[in-house]
């Protein structure tokens, strides 16, 4: 099955659904890439590692929702020496808020021959979007890593919530975005503002001088990462999506999701 919107799906930002999503998407670029790229090149997943805390404002993503436990233990009361009966506070077993070891994959096109990372390629996670948060710092302290080294750099933004990419120039009003950045163009890059109502973009994956880009259809990546997935037996169109949509796009997907007969 297929998602009923033309580009990116709102009901797959869920912070519940995000990381199995995160994960879709990252397994299917790589193997479109590899399938594309190979024997040159091979694409590998690597990992981001940082820590994070009870006071780390990006928590809220990691751990969404407060659980409460019930416990076995008796609440009945107890006797007093003047026989009077008092309820008493009974322990509970809970789980203390402690560090977290946190891991997010991205992307390393390698040349196969050289053994170097050619290309980095970030699909954002809603901690790498939270000022302030443990996973924006690690992200921007990679980023800058990146925007200095010989690769070149492509991020991809399918998030309505959070800061978006920070550039020198005012960014167009937009719900997500990608940016590929060349490094023998940096500090100038390329960046794609997308609407929710728009088919997500082919990009172009940077190489090394005199090797072609690669093309990356992000729609189709979706399309097969969704299907692969079926979030249709998971989502409850019905409902309206977290985050939800502002005045103008809840018009437009509800009669969008009644024309698809999911609502």
């Amino acid at each position: 099955m297929q998602s009923p919107f033309p580009g990116m799906d709102p009901y797959l930002e869920a912070p519940s659904l995000w990381p199995d999503v995160h994960h879709g998407l990252i397994s299917e670029i790589q193997a479109v890439l590899n399938r594309r790229l190979r024997p040159q090149y091979h694409v590998r997943v690597e990992e981001r590692v940082y820590i994070s805390n009870e006071n780390d404002p990006g928590r809220k993503a990691i751990i969404p929702d407060l659980k409460i436990i019930q416990t076995g233990f008796s609440e009945g009361p107890i006797s007093s020496r003047l026989g009077e009966t008092t309820a008493v506070a009974e322990p509970l077993i809970m789980t203390t808020l402690i560090e977290d070891e946190i891991h997010e994959a991205r992307l390393e096109v390698i040349d196969t021959h050289q053994h170097t990372v050619v290309t980095v390629i970030e699909l954002l996670s809603p901690t790498n979007k939270i000022a302030g948060s443990r996973g924006r710092a690690s992200y921007e302290q990679k980023r800058q890593e990146v925007m200095t080294s010989s690769s070149h750099f492509v991020e991809i933004d399918l998030l309505r919530d959070g800061d978006h990419l920070h550039t020198r120039e005012l960014l167009p009003t937009a719900d997500y975005f990608v940016h590929v950045s060349r490094k023998d163009r940096r500090p100038k890059g390329y960046v794609w503002p997308i609407q929710l109502r728009q088919r997500l973009p082919v990009i172009a994956i940077p190489l090394k001088e005199g090797d072609p880009d690669a093309e990356l259809d992000l729609q189709v990546v979706l399309a097969t990462a969704y299907d692969r997935a079926a979030y249709d037996l998971e989502i409850d169109y019905r409902l309206e999506p977290k985050p939800c949509l502002g005045a103008g796009y809840a018009e437009w997907s509800n009669a969008l999701l009644i024309s698809k007969g999911l609502r």
